[in-house]
């Protein structure tokens, strides 16, 4: 039932900026997370950021790798979630993915309900 809509990958150079978007449609829930995570060529798919939200509050996680340079966000009139990239680097190239679960933030891809197709970001040096 709920549907997640990406946009925003393409090709950058190195030290680049990129803005990643999600759209959620469908049905809600009081307590979810929405995470992003990416897949590189002979790589496992890896957690990047996640956000989780409810009524009461929400909270925020990233991967050490994008720390610093990575910023989630989210619109709650779009329902709409961004990832901001910063300070790109040639490791960051992969396919990037929005994913939804119910519950709690976690890192682990099986533990997600819901995920957009994919879009691909490039990073040249």
């Amino acid at each position: 039932q709920v549907q997640l809509v990406e946009s925003g990958g393409g090709l950058v150079q190195a030290g680049g900026s990129l803005r990643l978007s999600c759209a959620a449609s469908g049905r809600t829930f009081s307590d979810y997370a929405m995470g992003w995570f990416r897949q590189a060529p002979w790589k496992e798919r890896e957690f990047v950021a996640g956000i989780f939200i409810s009524w009461s509050g929400g909270s925020i996680l990233y991967a050490d790798s994008v720390k610093g340079r990575f910023t989630i966000s989210r619109d709650s009139v779009k329902n709409t979630v961004y990832l901001q990239m910063s300070s790109l680097k040639p490791e960051d190239t992969a396919v990037y993915y929005c994913a939804l679960k119910s519950g709690p933030l976690t890192v682990v891809p099986g533990a997600y309900d819901y995920w957009g197709q994919g879009t691909q970001v490039t990073v040249s040096s």
